[in-house]
């Protein structure tokens, strides 16, 4: 059965066939926890924000450990057992979530955390997967909770920039949402730079998140049966580009015909990865990925010469263009 991608679930820590995504955190009270993202391809998007699982105020399951008040993790935090050699950290904030994230990849690179094999955000989790026996991963689990998280560093990342052209069926619909006229969405949209907060529900999809609170959307009341590639729409609070032809129920806004998100003969195969910082670029615009278009054009070539890396995404995978540069949770967009 073809799914669509706005659903957030930490099903397993092994890649597998994509989920039917959920319905948007707009429409829902509490987000669906995900799952890692497929690694072959599978059916189209469908957004919606994922839920959390509701228990009842104080009540923990046996091995679990909360997060004391007043750490800079923040309170809140939950760590479940998952399995015998595995750890799913809930977290009350998407931005508590990047944070732990960050934190987790920095210190495996220091080595001073012990041996995981797998460790994949979500929208309110984080899935540690693989350790080397249970004593490990329970040993952890009561050292969380009183880790000092740094918030996370999010200059010098590289760039990915997608080219689009709003050109979205549902374009008039948001930019009556928003109070603005459609070129204005356009505008709002491309000057934001956003960034993977995980990636699920097919192979490719990234959920984006940067647009302010005031312009999170309702996922369609009617979904269409049939999304193209390269669609790219908005629900609830994440931007997403779907990466094949499926159904959806996303605002759709604009087409990024250049970008292949997921291409088995490339290395690595997903375009976006969890941190990766997006911006959409539109076709009509000079870019300073594009210079040869804008000479093409008589235009002089803008954007910043310095700071974080720039990649244009295209049908050959991502090629840097400036200098320097820096699963999971699945959901039906």
């Amino acid at each position: 059965m073809t799914t669509d991608p706005a659903r957030g679930a930490h099903a397993a820590a092994t890649p597998s066939a994509p989920r039917t995504p959920e319905r948007p955190a707009s429409e829902r009270s509490v987000p669906e926890q995900a799952r890692p993202a497929p690694s072959a391809p599978g059916a189209g998007p469908r957004p919606g924000p994922p839920r959390e699982t509701e228990q009842p105020a104080g009540t923990r399951q046996p091995g679990e450990t909360e997060q004391p008040a007043g750490t800079a993790a923040g309170a809140g935090l939950v760590v479940r057992p998952v399995g015998r050699r595995g750890l799913l950290a809930e977290l009350p904030t998407a931005e508590a979530t990047e944070a732990l994230h960050a934190e987790l990849l920095r210190r495996r690179t220091a080595g001073t955390l012990p041996p995981v094999r797998e460790i994949v955000p979500g929208a309110r989790t984080v899935l540690l997967d693989g350790f080397a026996d249970p004593e490990t991963a329970r040993r952890l689990a009561a050292e969380l909770p009183g880790w000092r998280v740094p918030p996370p560093v999010r200059g010098g990342a590289e760039v990915v920039e997608i080219p689009v052209r709003y050109d979205g069926p549902d374009l008039a619909e948001v930019a009556r949402l928003w109070g603005v006229s459609e070129p204005e969405v356009a505008r709002i949209h491309a000057r934001t730079t956003f960034r993977v907060a995980f990636c699920g529900f097919a192979p490719g999809f990234g959920y984006l998140s940067g647009l302010g609170e005031e312009y999170h959307v309702p996922r369609r009341s009617d979904p269409r049966t049939k999304v193209p590639a390269g669609a790219v729409g908005l629900a609830g609070t994440y931007t997403g580009v779907y990466p094949r032809s499926s159904p959806g129920g996303w605002q759709l806004i604009g087409t990024a015909p250049e970008t292949v998100l997921w291409d088995p003969d490339r290395s690595p195969a997903a375009l976006l990865a969890p941190g990766t910082h997006v911006r959409f670029v539109p076709l009509d615009a000079p870019s300073a990925s594009h210079p040869e278009h804008d000479r093409a054009h008589g235009e002089a070539p803008t954007g910043p010469t310095t700071g974080p890396a720039t990649a244009t995404a295209g049908t050959a995978g991502t090629t840097a263009t400036t200098e320097e540069g820096d699963p999971s949770d699945r959901r039906r967009p």
